[in-house]
């Protein structure tokens, strides 16, 4: 819910309030992102919509559009702690993606932590580091900060069925 409420609401609906406001999101079918599984186990989850359902973006000075075209975001990940390391967040990106086409998608972006520079500790690194972004096949096409690209990504229309 961080990125879909003011910093005032989030901080208000702490906790069990901002919980049911995700799990009604859940419920409406409102596309929120991917899961990974392992032997029927969630292992992990990226975050990635339209980019205007996430209003923090918009009010962010950093992460205000770079342009008026229209992008699916990719927020957040999460990689449960032993299966950290191991291509897990690649594919859940790649699945992000896979999904933002399917729902008429032309472009996916992030707004990763460039690592190389900075250390940053796993709770802060949950936007990803810029290298996760590059192995999906993603390009930088803004830098507002020294440590926060904006990466895009292509994508092609998904195919029609014909009737």
């Amino acid at each position: 819910m961080w990125w879909r409420l003011t910093r005032s609401e989030w901080e208000r609906n702490k906790g069990a309030p901002n919980k049911a406001a995700f799990r009604s999101l859940v419920d409406s079918g409102a596309p929120l992102g991917v899961l990974a599984f392992l032997d029927g186990e969630p292992i992990g989850w990226c975050a990635a919509g339209p980019r205007e359902t996430l209003p923090s973006l918009a009010r962010s000075r950093l992460l205000a559009p770079v342009d008026d075209k229209p992008v699916w975001s990719v927020t957040c990940f999460f990689v449960a702690r032993r299966y950290r390391k191991r291509g897990v967040a690649v594919r859940l990106l790649k699945a992000a993606v896979e999904f933002a086409r399917s729902q008429g998608a032309r472009i996916v972006e992030g707004y990763p932590t460039e690592t190389r520079q900075v250390f940053v500790p796993d709770v802060f690194a949950f936007i990803g580091p810029v290298a996760l972004f590059q192995k999906a096949g993603f390009r930088e096409v803004a830098r507002r900060s020294k440590n926060r690209p904006f990466m895009r990504k292509v994508v092609r229309p998904a195919p029609r069925l014909s009737q």
